[in-house]
């Protein structure tokens, strides 16, 4: 466990998972200065039960602070991430001044489409939301892809939860409730000063190309030629290794700033490549562009994900200087599957950010804001920083 005055996180494994939530609760409140005002948790159990027994334990430990929590296949605290072993991490913050609004989303069905219930109204000085949602009963896509025309630029960052047996066994919580579906979140306002970061962890390959021809998620057209032939162009052009990892999985970056003079890595939205058309001479792709939309192909592998990771966590901290703690969400891809070790992500953060409390969980996709716009990712980091600066006139994101 790592002490500070703000910000303390607890972990604990073992098979018993009340167990687990006392001895993680008492580690993180232990490390504060003063009572806490938002605690949020995960855990990883076999049993939905347990996890529920777990988490109102955790909530019944914190009656006076906003609390949210969910269910996961694997945690994050202490320095470490756990994978798929009985566990729960505890991140526990004060916040003095600040405004925290917890939330439970639900949906509706109208004749012709879902409706997202249970959204506080955005103030003018809220200044993030923390989301975690069921990836199999709410429309994390759709809500987070349109939030803007309700929450306007407000980052969201967060991670849609899971559970080790899957649909129907994930647990979300909030404030004493458990919801067995949904979403649940908390509303940051007031004086509280906070930054996203969110690694996508991938390398462009090839030149920037404008989409010429689409349809649907189908593009058929790159630069005026079809598609699938300026792939097989850029493809036979690689080396060996970069070939290996267009064949275990290519990923598509769709620019962010169509007037930026260059395209460079970290300037595009990573979508994957779903698979080709051969008939059409099509590539498709996990998402809808527009033509004249500029685009980029991509490729991911450890040391490149290690690469970005540490590029925006550094620069992070030459802008904004001091961090008092953060929350991290990253990929369940990520971890013991890309890096051989589940700590890779809690690791890089300590390292760049200083010895500051982490805690989060091993999310089966992730949520936060590239180019000013919220996205639902996949393989990324997504971070929450905490910092004593000022938060007015500052990007979130970066």
């Amino acid at each position: 466990m790592l002490l500070t005055s703000r910000f303390a996180d607890g972990l604990a494994v073992g098979s018993d998972l009340v167990t687990n939530a006392e001895t993680a609760v008492r580690q993180a409140l232990s490390g504060l200065s003063a009572p806490p005002d938002l605690v949020c948790f995960f855990i990883c159990g076999e049993d939905p039960d347990d996890v529920s027994r777990a988490g109102l334990r955790v909530m019944n430990m914190a009656p006076d602070a906003s609390v949210i929590g969910c269910s996961a296949t694997g945690v994050i605290g202490d320095g470490q991430g756990i994978e798929v072993t009985p566990s729960v991490s505890v991140w526990a913050a004060t916040l003095e001044g600040a405004r925290l609004t917890t939330f439970a989303l639900d949906t509706l069905r109208t004749d012709d489409r879902f409706v997202v219930v249970g959204l506080p109204e955005r103030g003018p000085d809220d200044h993030a939301a923390i989301l975690f949602a069921d990836p199999y009963s709410f429309p994390t896509d759709g809500f987070v892809e349109r939030s803007q025309e309700v929450l306007g630029d407000l980052p969201l960052i967060g991670g849609m939860a899971n559970a080790i047996q899957g649909r129907g066994a994930v647990r979300l919580f909030a404030d004493g409730e458990i919801y067995p579906e949904g979403a649940v979140g908390v509303l940051l306002s007031g004086p509280v000063n906070v930054s996203t970061v969110v690694s996508q962890g991938c390398r462009p390959i090839g030149p920037t190309m404008a989409v010429t021809a689409v349809e649907d998620n189908l593009l058929l057209e790159l630069a005026g030629q079809p598609a699938l032939a300026r792939l097989e162009e850029i493809v036979s052009a690689l080396d060996e290794d970069d070939r290996d990892l267009v064949a275990s999985g290519l990923q598509i970056g769709v620019a962010m700033d169509e007037y930026a003079e260059r395209h460079e890595r970290g300037d595009f939205l990573i979508r994957g490549v779903l698979g080709i058309d051969p008939e059409r001479e099509a590539v498709a792709i996990g998402d809808v562009v527009e033509i004249g939309r500029t685009v980029r192909f991509q490729v991911r592998d450890a040391a490149t994900a290690d690469e970005d990771l540490y590029e925006l966590l550094d620069a992070h901290r030459e802008e904004f200087g001091r961090v008092d703690g953060a929350l991290l969400f990253s990929c369940n891809g990520r971890g013991s599957a890309m890096f051989g070790t589940a700590d890779h992500d809690a690791v890089a953060l300590r390292d760049t950010l200083g010895p500051i409390s982490v805690a989060g969980f091993f999310a089966a996709g992730e949520v936060g804001p590239v180019g000013g716009h919220n996205h639902v990712h996949g393989f990324t980091a997504s971070v929450l920083v905490f910092s004593s600066h000022p938060a007015a006139d500052r990007p979130y994101d970066h």
